[in-house]
């Protein structure tokens, strides 16, 4: 999925990069475990406070790839779920605007479930709606700090 931003590259790149600026436009993280530096760094995972759904848990963030203003590629993991954000940074005919691509890549997982059992067209749905959620979210941040 992806999504046109009235805003430069430079500051789309910011929205995601920043850790003070992740808290503030995107609402299941809640916080930053420890300082990063250098964040995004592929030598250096980040682990943020996150809430899933209402219930707080920890995302464990490892960068795998960092092209600063075109990529930004990380393995992410909440408790057992493992997957992979890859946001895609590229140019418009405008230089004032940037076209901003999400993907999300589940690895393979599985729970145990009680009394039950997860559809895959429930998870495909559940992750369609977090990568439109979070690329409106950056949309939105980007654009009114402009």
């Amino acid at each position: 999925m992806s999504a046109v931003i009235d805003s430069p590259r430079e500051r789309v790149w910011r929205a995601l990069a920043e850790p003070a600026e992740r808290i503030r436009w995107n609402e299941r993280i809640l916080a930053l475990d420890e300082p990063v530096p250098d964040y995004p760094h592929t030598d250096r995972p980040a682990h943020w406070r996150y809430r899933l759904g209402s219930v707080p848990v920890v995302l464990e963030d490892r960068p795998i790839e960092v092209v600063p203003r075109k990529r930004l590629r990380h393995a992410l993991a909440i408790g057992s779920f493992r997957f992979e954000e890859t946001y895609t940074l590229s140019d418009e005919d405008d230089p004032d605007r940037t076209r901003l691509s999400l993907r999300l890549t589940a690895e393979k997982n599985s729970i145990p479930l009680l009394g039950g059992e997860l559809d895959r067209f429930d998870l495909r749905r559940l992750a369609s709606e977090i990568v439109d959620g979070n690329l409106r979210s950056i949309q939105r941040w980007c654009e009114s700090c402009d």
